[in-house]
C-alpha cells in the first residue's frame, strides 16, 4: 500500500512539474488580429450602395463581389526579421491560407454569401512588431485542388476556376451605372477582375505536376504596421485608376488575368503584377478608424 501511495505522489508531482513547464510557452505567445477594409477614395464600400465615381471614365458603380485569399502572413520585428503568423483554425482560414470576404449577398452582391470576414487571426511569439508581410494568393500545393474535396476556406466553387488553373486569388467585381459595352456593341452588367495563375499546363487529376508561367501572386510588405493601430486597406479608386469600366475592348469582360487582355494592364499594375511596374499599390496600411 505504501508503495502504491508513493507512486501516486510521484505521478502527481510529475504532472504538476509538466504544467509548470508549459506556463512559459503560453506566456511567450501573443494573439494577433490583422484587420482589412474595402474602401473607395477613403470611404467604406458596401453591397447595395452606389459609390464612386471610379475609373478613367469616372463611372458610379455598385459592388458585385469582393473576396481575396492571403497566404504567408508574417509580422516584422524591430530587427527586420519576418516572424510567421500561426493562423488560427476557423471557417475562414486553415493553417496556410485565409479568405477575406467583403460581400454579404445583398443588393448587387446577390450571388454571394451572407457571411463576411475582415480579419486574419493567429499567434506569434511575444514581442514588438513594426511591419507586415503577406501574399495575395493560395499556396501552390493547395491551389490546384478540387473545391469539393477541400475544407474551408478553399471549398468555395465561386473562388475556383479549375483544377489545372486553380483558385481565383482575388475576385473584385463592380456593376457600372449603364453597364459595360463590349467591342462588338453588346452589353454586360458587370466588370470582372479575377486574379489567378494563367498559362498553366499539367493535369493534377492524373497526378501531373502543374506549371504556371504567370503565377500572379501579389507580395506585399508594409513598414510601420502595428496590428493594434493599423489595418490593411484595398482602395478600389486606386485599383481601377486608368481602367474604362463602361467599355471592354476584347476577351472576357474586364480582366481575367490574361497577359494579352487590354483590360488587365492597368489593374494588374495597381495590384503589383509585375512587381517592377512601380505603380501605386491599391493595398496600403492605414490607421484604424
Amino acid at each position: 500500500m505504501r508503495s502504491l501511495t508513493l507512486s501516486v505522489v510521484f505521478v502527481v508531482l510529475a504532472w504538476l512539474a509538466g504544467c509548470a513547464g508549459n506556463k512559459p510557452e503560453t506566456a511567450d505567445v501573443q494573439p494577433v488580429t490583422i484587420g482589412f477594409s474595402l474602401l473607395a477614395a477613403g470611404r467604406p464600400v458596401h453591397c447595395g450602395a452606389m459609390f464612386g465615381p471610379l475609373g478613367h471614365d469616372q463611372k458610379r458603380v455598385w459592388l458585385h463581389d469582393a473576396r481575396f485569399y492571403v497566404q504567408d502572413v508574417a509580422l516584422i520585428d524591430e530587427t527586420g526579421r519576418q516572424v510567421p503568423l500561426r493562423l488560427s483554425l476557423n471557417e475562414w482560414q486553415n493553417a496556410q491560407v485565409a479568405l477575406l470576404d467583403f460581400e454579404d449577398g445583398t443588393g448587387h452582391c446577390s450571388g454571394g454569401t451572407p457571411g463576411t470576414n475582415t480579419t486574419v487571426v493567429g499567434t506569434v511569439p511575444a514581442g514588438h512588431y513594426t511591419g507586415l508581410v503577406f501574399t495575395v494568393g493560395v499556396p501552390e500545393a493547395l491551389n490546384h485542388t478540387s473545391t469539393e474535396l477541400q475544407g474551408p476556406p478553399l471549398d468555395l466553387a465561386a473562388m475556383g476556376w479549375s483544377w489545372q488553373v486553380g483558385r481565383k486569388f482575388a475576385k473584385i467585381e463592380v456593376d457600372p451605372e449603364g453597364g459595360v459595352t463590349r467591342a462588338d456593341g453588346s452589353k454586360a452588367a458587370t466588370w470582372y477582375l479575377h486574379l489567378g495563375s494563367t498559362g498553366c499546363t499539367g493535369n493534377p487529376v492524373t497526378g501531373e505536376t502543374v506549371s504556371c508561367p504567370h503565377g500572379n501572386r501579389v507580395l506585399l510588405r508594409m513598414k510601420g504596421f502595428e496590428p493594434s493601430k493599423k489595418v490593411v486597406t484595398l482602395d478600389l479608386a486606386t485599383l481601377f485608376q486608368g481602367s474604362q469600366l463602361s467599355r471592354d475592348e476584347g476577351g472576357a469582360v474586364g480582366c481575367m488575368s490574361g497577359p494579352d487582355d487590354p483590360e488587365c494592364v492597368a489593374v494588374l499594375e495597381h495590384l503589383g503584377v509585375p512587381r517592377e511596374s512601380g505603380a501605386l499599390s491599391a493595398f496600403r496600411a492605414q490607421p484604424k478608424p
